[in-house]
């Protein structure tokens, strides 16, 4: 008998989205079998139907929330690794509730969606990562008219000032008249975490994560200890997950 191939299911009422998906999926996993789905009746009818290894489900489908979904599928397939896909990060809240594997976001980014893949451990079927050599692991900061590359590890957290952000590294500051949504974007899939509507906080320097106020949180980072960095309310269960605690 040869090998069983991976079977992936890729549910979303958007063409161009399931067709971007599936096209990145068989980058990393040439091999898989990719079933596609419209509608939330859809999704039940293939679930029903045969066995998938992962099932990419559209939050904002057409005719059953993809929320209402997950409680079906599970019960149908509990082996089934279940991926949330959405155009709002918010919804990584809901995901970690209903405790679905992971979500990707809208528009879709292939290290992301590499490391997702690795993390669900689907064991006998390889990711093929593209590592690429160079400057991947510095940020570009354009300040005072020169381009400084920084390494991203050396970032301990991004505040908005100003019309644009200063990033605090591990030994000085720097101003980027940029947004701090530019710099969550551009720090996707790299450790960074959107704390609070004006923080960005590099998850890999959190030292301290404490009740503040009125039933409120905050974070101390390494080498900012002295700093206060408040955490949003509808932020810090996924904070707790991703750090592990």
């Amino acid at each position: 008998m040869g090998e069983r191939l991976m079977r992936i299911a890729v549910i979303d009422d958007e063409r161009p989205a399931r067709s971007e998906l599936k096209h990145q999926i068989l980058q990393l996993l040439p091999g898989a079998q990719i079933d596609e789905g419209e509608s939330g009746a859809q999704a039940l009818q293939m679930a029903g139907e045969g066995t998938y290894d992962l099932f990419f489900l559209d939050i904002d489908l057409g005719d059953i929330n993809g929320t209402v979904l997950v409680h079906a599928l599970k019960q149908m397939q509990p082996d089934m690794k279940i991926i949330f896909v959405t155009a709002y990060s918010e919804y990584a809240v809901k995901a970690f509730e209903l405790e679905v594997e992971d979500y990707i976001l809208k528009p879709f980014d292939q290290r992301r969606l590499e490391k997702m893949l690795k993390r669900c451990k689907i064991g006998e079927f390889p990711v093929r990562g593209k590592d690429k050599p160079g400057v991947t692991g510095k940020l570009a900061i354009n300040t005072n008219g020169k381009t400084i590359y920084e390494k991203i590890e050396n970032i301990v957290y991004i505040e908005t000032c100003n019309r644009g952000c200063m990033i605090h590294t591990a030994e000085k500051d720097y101003y980027e008249g940029k947004t701090i949504g530019d710099f969550e974007r551009r720090l996707k899939d790299m450790g960074f975490f959107r704390s609070q509507k004006s923080y960005l906080i590099n998850l890999g320097k959190v030292k301290e994560l404490f009740l503040w106020g009125n039933n409120s949180f905050a974070v101390k980072l390494e080498g900012y200890e002295k700093e206060i960095l408040p955490v949003g309310r509808e932020k810090i269960k996924v904070l707790r997950q991703l750090l592990g605690g």
